[in-house]
């Protein structure tokens, strides 16, 4: 005797389920109307090979073990008291106005009811992953000589032996990196560059998961060798999707199976942990800015690299940057949680996001990190959504990869429930802006040859000369540019890649002053240089007006005193 399952053909609501079901668990059901069973019934009934019968939610719970990836709902049923005794209560009330049901089946999944399939988003996806693996690479191999080479500001080969000396053998386990091969500069550039190769195979559409192994070990190599130039949290949110690409990308070419769908939930959760704790963490730091809905008064000129929209952003009047605060807690609050609920309300949620992530993108410079969360936003749609259907439905994922898909499962949550952390970066934590910063402080290198005359170091991207319009700049992110504005937090001494650049620019170092925009000793390196700090802001547009500058600015002394190669800071 075949499994069977009994339900009532003169329910439209019903017949509209079954229908999807039936797609779901393919031949491996008998499917009757409780009419033609001579049942005179409408409670559906799902009745074993054995012959055992179950009915009402629990006949749906035993009829989805036979559709792939949705056994899990009979597992709940079983295992999860409360679970049982809800689905019992919700088919209840279900039975009770199925022409109710059947207008809230409309509304939030829509006129028909398919099984969701994602090839086509896979291979969206896994593209936009791979331009912003490429994106990463490129950038990076243009600072590698000046940030972590062998006469960078923090030589990776002193790094390593410092860790090795404190850590002994150890320190392969704590700072994993293909750095250890070579600390070269030439050799971290090679791997940059791979990366980059690797990256484009993954943009023209070769997305195979030694491509995505590959991708992820390299950038994690670069991410360890960065220190502090690579300790940003899109940084970190790139080496977790990247990690998870490795289960979600095809194992051989023309592999027809279907994305395994449990990864694609765990990109949900991602999207879920990245979107919710990044609305929470500003609630919870008791900043008093995000509270009482005034923090858009500084981020705008505060932010590390504001654009020139962001000026004309900040002349807004106050109740539009109310208006967008509460935007964002609404989706940074609200909207993750419909990740988990029915389709159009997940197609809301992820419009949500990436209206937000645009504006965010459009009135400041994220590097890549917008454009590599409107990637994994994707994800929260199928190719039902983008009308690219597959002529048949496609098989699911092979076994192994069904199986490599649990462990990885397994694995992840097993590193959430207990915070453990790990040095592969596969679990992250996020939350951005926790606590807004009201005032802007910015460095200003001097140099001099007579210590009366100072001529400034003009960073390409930071904000320095009043009369320069902040540029565009993402989706490059110019790490020394970003790492000077949060030096100017803190003092010079808690930063000791700082006095290395003071140093760099005494002696002149190439690799150095190619980071910068300007170098006013060219020709020959000063014999002094010192650190001016100043507060900035944005100027009005009355201001604006008069004087043609977008900032203004006042003196605050000396971030960094006088020194000399004779007189190194700190002697």
């Amino acid at each position: 005797m075949s499994p069977t399952f009994l339900f009532d053909g003169e329910c439209g609501f019903c017949r509209h389920w079954t229908n999807y079901w039936k797609k779901l668990v393919g031949n491996r059901v008998l499917f009757q109307t409780l009419q033609d069973a001579g049942r005179d019934l409408t409670t559906a009934r799902f009745i074993t090979k054995d012959g055992i019968e179950y009915q009402g939610a629990r006949a749906v719970a035993e009829l989805l073990t036979f559709a792939p990836g949705k056994s899990w709902f009979r597992w709940l049923y079983l295992h999860v008291y409360p679970f049982a005794s809800l689905s019992e209560w919700m088919y209840k009330r279900v039975a009770s106005c199925r022409s109710c049901a059947a207008h809230a089946t409309r509304l939030l999944w829509g006129k028909s009811l398919e099984p969701s399939t994602f090839l086509f988003t896979r291979r969206l996806f896994l593209r936009l992953l791979g331009l912003v693996y490429l994106i990463a690479f490129l950038s990076f191999f243009v600072q590698i000589p000046g940030l972590i080479g062998e006469h960078g500001l923090l030589p990776v080969g002193e790094y390593l032996a410092n860790a090795k000396a404190a850590l002994g053998n150890s320190a392969y386990l704590h700072l994993p990196t293909l750095a250890w091969i070579s600390p070269s500069t030439s050799f971290l550039g090679f791997l940059s560059i791979l990366g980059a190769a690797a990256s484009l195979l993954a943009v023209i559409g070769i997305q195979l998961t030694p491509v995505f192994f590959l991708l992820w070990m390299l950038y994690l190599s670069l991410f360890y060798a960065g220190q502090t130039f690579m300790s940003f949290q899109w940084d970190i949110f790139l080496l977790e999707a990247g990690f998870l690409a490795i289960f979600f990308a095809p194992t051989r070419f023309g592999d027809k199976h279907d994305a395994p769908h449990l990864v694609v939930w765990l990109y949900r959760v991602l999207v879920f942990r990245l979107m919710f704790s990044s609305g929470f963490v500003k609630l919870a730091s008791g900043d008093p800015t995000w509270r009482n809905l005034s923090a858009l008064d500084y981020h705008y000129w505060t932010q590390p690299l504001p654009n020139t929209i962001s000026w004309f952003v900040h002349q807004l009047p106050g109740w539009a940057d109310r208006l967008s605060i509460l935007f964002m807690f609404g989706v940074q609050l609200v909207l993750p949680f419909f990740i988990f609920a029915p389709r159009r309300l997940r197609f809301f949620a992820a419009f949500g996001f990436i209206a937000l992530e645009l504006a965010i993108g459009l009135t400041g410079n994220y590097t890549f990190f917008n454009l590599l969360t409107i990637s994994c936003v994707i994800l929260l749609f199928d190719d039902q959504f983008f009308r690219r259907l597959p002529k048949k439905i496609p098989d699911v994922a092979s076994h192994a990869q069904r199986r490599a898909a649990q462990m990885l499962t397994a694995v992840i949550v097993f590193l959430l429930l207990f915070h453990i952390p790990t040095s592969l970066r596969i679990v992250n934590s996020y939350g951005l802006f926790a606590v807004m910063t009201t005032e802007r402080h910015e460095i200003i290198l001097q140099g001099s040859n007579d210590g009366e005359t100072w001529l400034d170091y003009e960073f390409t991207y930071k904000p320095g000369d009043v009369h320069r319009a902040p540029g565009f700049v993402a989706p490059h992110q110019p790490r020394l540019d970003w790492q000077m504005w949060f030096a100017a937090l803190s003092s010079y001494e808690q930063n000791p890649w700082f006095v290395h650049l003071a140093e760099a620019l005494l002696r002149g170092t190439p690799e150095v002053t190619d980071l910068l925009a300007t170098n006013p000793f060219a020709g020959d390196p000063p014999t002094y240089v010192r650190a001016a700090l100043f507060d900035y802001r944005f100027t009005t547009a009355q201001e604006r007006q008069e004087t043609g500058a977008w900032w203004a600015r006042e003196s605050l002394g000396l971030y960094l005193p006088v020194a000399s190669l004779e007189r190194k800071t700190g002697d």
